[in-house]
């Protein structure tokens, strides 16, 4: 895959985004709320699916790498925060969006929010999972299948749907006039 300058700053700009919506949140005991879902959902909607999926893999390799960028620090053994099945989520939300977004011929609020709506619940379905596992095999904290749904979906997710249906709204507005001067979709092109 073969990345003009304007594509790689546009995927560094979604991932710092996404970095700098990790500390906008309200803490809760298990999962914060933050502002990550609503940058990675933009990145998936302008920048197409694969631009997406590279913005929030590079959040994550940086994060990864031990910058600070996630919610509560960086390195490698971030991978055994309950949330950060979340993180991973991203990069598979960003990618849905993405895909579903570009096979739009005609952008329309309910196609955007059907796009957006099936990024968020495999990005929910990474993170719920991560949870149920790292409390049971890693923290050996008993959670049950259903109280990890409560717990990792059920706080945060109409407010995702309120994020859902307001970057619904905003990208009906601004897609069509940038798909028709070129500046978004894959940036593979």
């Amino acid at each position: 895959m073969k990345f003009k300058t304007k594509d790689m700053i546009l995927v560094a700009l979604f991932a710092a985004l996404t970095a700098i919506g990790a500390f906008i949140k309200i803490p809760t005991p298990l999962v914060p709320f933050t502002l990550q879902y609503l940058f990675c959902a933009y990145s998936g909607i302008l920048l197409g699916a694969k631009g997406g999926l590279c913005s929030q893999l590079l959040y994550l390799g940086v994060g990864l790498s031990g910058f600070p960028v996630f919610t509560q620090g960086g390195g490698p053994t971030y991978i055994f925060q309950p949330t950060f099945g979340y993180i991973i989520g991203f990069s598979i939300c960003s990618y849905i969006i993405g895909k579903l977004t570009e096979k739009l011929d005609r952008i329309t609020l309910t196609g955007l929010l059907g796009s957006i709506l099936a990024g968020m619940s495999a990005m929910y379905l990474c993170g719920i999972i991560h949870l149920f596992l790292i409390m049971n095999f890693y923290l050996g904290k008993s959670m049950s299948i259903k109280v990890a749904i409560l717990a990792g979906l059920f706080p945060f997710v109409f407010t995702d749907l309120i994020y859902s249906v307001l970057i619904a709204i905003t990208a009906s507005v601004i897609v069509p006039s940038l798909r028709k001067l070129g500046l978004v979709g894959d940036v593979s092109h």
